[in-house]
């Protein structure tokens, strides 16, 4: 695994927030398709943009007594936190940092996440954005623990954090055929990461948007947009974990890369428009008493397999 040139740090944020553009595009298509509208490609791409445009061009809300620098530093720390992740994320055989520790790096920047919608809900001084920040943190302390497990399989079957070694490791069979419990656990830890789907609490309708309720015009761009960017790094590093990175016939690795990330992207966000908002307390008894013995129990399977070669 090689490194990317330096001007790939100016290209990264750019690639990102065009992954997240895709990923809005197809889910606006879903919900025009699940609403019963007529949907056309241009139409799905063209949708986002006249969202992006009227929140440029919108007024940012004030509360008041908000605390304006932990509200806009919780703000901008979410799509940093998301593009600090991708450092670290295989393109085909380069990457712009393979770091020996980069799994270790991937999931601290996915944890700053907590402290940036935390940040973003206390900020304004408001009730509800408060109730969905701390909902936020509420949701980590259950899919924290069986992500982290999914994540250390996967570095224990390759014996190395770094996340170019993890690629290498599966050159004769991906991860994904031994581990389906880390990879399935991985997933739907990286979809309560984006708080997507069934796990989107934190920006619950029951409390006006929560974290996002007092969010408006270029701040709500920054917000939503950093929350998209962290569901495209989550399930793009789920390839270079479980589905052997760029590993494939005929096409390039970068294509094999792109053509994976795009179908498990769509698959997720699929999913999560099929199943209802999951209430706090059932998710995070389901995580303690299901999730975590069964990622360890898989953790375990592959320890013993890797000390018995």
């Amino acid at each position: 695994m090689g490194e990317a040139p330096v001007w790939s740090v100016v290209v990264l944020p750019f690639a990102m927030a065009a992954a997240a553009y895709a990923a809005v595009a197809i889910d606006a298509a879903l919900h025009a398709r699940a609403a019963g509208r007529s949907v056309s490609v241009a139409g799905s791409m063209v949708r986002p943009l006249r969202s992006v445009v009227r929140l440029v061009i919108g007024q940012r809300r004030t509360t008041t007594a908000a605390d304006l620098v932990l509200w806009r530093v919780g703000l901008v720390t979410v799509p940093v936190a998301a593009v600090s992740a991708a450092v670290v994320l295989p393109w085909g055989h380069v990457a712009v940092a393979d770091l020996p520790v980069g799994v270790v790096w991937f999931n601290g920047m996915e944890i700053l996440a907590w402290a940036a919608v935390w940040m973003a809900g206390w900020g304004p001084n408001s009730v509800f954005s408060l109730i969905g920040g701390y909902r936020f943190v509420a949701q980590g302390l259950a899919y924290e623990l069986p992500h982290m497990f999914a994540l250390i399989t996967a570095a224990t079957a390759a014996e190395t954090l770094r996340v170019g070694g993890i690629v290498e490791a599966q050159s004769g069979l991906w991860f994904v055929v031994w581990m389906p419990v880390a990879f399935v656990v991985y997933l739907l830890s990286a979809a309560a990461m984006a708080f997507w789907g069934p796990f989107e609490a934190p920006l619950g309708t029951d409390l006006a948007g929560g974290a996002a309720a007092e969010l408006s015009g270029v701040d709500r761009l920054v917000f939503v947009g950093g929350r998209w960017m962290l569901l495209v790094v989550a399930v793009a590093m789920s390839v270079p974990l479980f589905l052997g990175g760029g590993s494939g016939p005929v096409l390039p690795a970068w294509a094999w890369t792109f053509v994976k990330t795009a179908a498990v992207l769509a698959a997720v966000i699929w999913l999560g428009r099929r199943f209802p908002a999951v209430r706090m307390d059932r998710f995070a008894e389901f995580a303690w008493i299901v999730l975590i013995p069964l990622t360890i129990l898989q953790a375990l399977v592959v320890a013993v397999v890797v000390l018995a070669r």
